[in-house]
């Protein structure tokens, strides 16, 4: 039974928001709402999603990709590919303004549509690339409305969950922001020690 509620939080995973899996006496039940229709899945095909690294496994993730019932992964972005959108954002922020660009941002960052959670490893890497390049780009200079916009926007397009904080410390004053996501944050949620009391946070599709 532990090896069956496994793979049906394994399934649960990678389903889109759209579909819902219930365990049947002889396998598993997929329902696609937006569809309106019904996978049925056996018991060892259902059992062979606890096995992550298994190719029969990855078969199956094909599968009900093409079938509409997973969302595809998207590539990660390429460490140049950050070094553009930060700049880009940096100087969007400088033109438009800072609250302007938040209500933009669902044109550019639309909600995400899977189910797995953001990997930590995924968030760190891009977490090293946007520092990077912020730190050895004149232009950004550590600017961290233009770090933490470009990774809820990175992200989201990938598909992941992130929210985009900005806070506010009072003595003595100042203004922060930041993306979490993967229990990470992009950039420190609380650079040099000194925490911020979140006052807007953005979940998704610019809300």
């Amino acid at each position: 039974m532990a090896e069956d509620h496994d793979a049906l939080e394994a399934m649960t995973r990678i389903l889109s928001p759209h579909c819902r899996v219930t365990r049947m006496s002889g396998g598993a039940l997929i329902a696609d709402w937006r569809r309106t229709r019904f996978l049925a899945l056996t018991t060892a095909d259902l059992r062979k999603f606890a096995d992550e690294s298994s190719a029969e496994r990855a078969e199956l993730v094909t599968g009900l990709r093409r079938a509409g019932c997973a969302p595809g992964r998207r590539a990660e972005h390429s460490y140049a590919e950050v070094g553009l959108w930060l700049r880009a954002t940096h100087l969007l922020i400088r033109t438009l303004g800072f609250g302007r660009v938040l209500r933009l941002l669902s044109l550019a960052a639309p909600d995400y549509a899977r189910t797995d959670p953001p990997g930590e490893r995924d968030v760190a890497r891009l977490e090293r690339a946007v520092r990077s390049h912020s730190r050895r780009s004149w232009l950004v200079d550590d600017d961290c409305k233009a770090e933490a916009v470009t990774a809820f926007i990175l992200l989201r397009r990938r598909g992941l969950r992130a929210v985009l904080h900005v806070g506010v410390r009072e003595h003595p004053f100042a203004l922060h922001a930041w993306t979490s996501s993967g229990g990470l944050s992009i950039p420190d949620a609380a650079p040099r020690g000194h925490a911020f009391t979140p006052v807007l946070s953005i979940g998704g599709g610019g809300r």
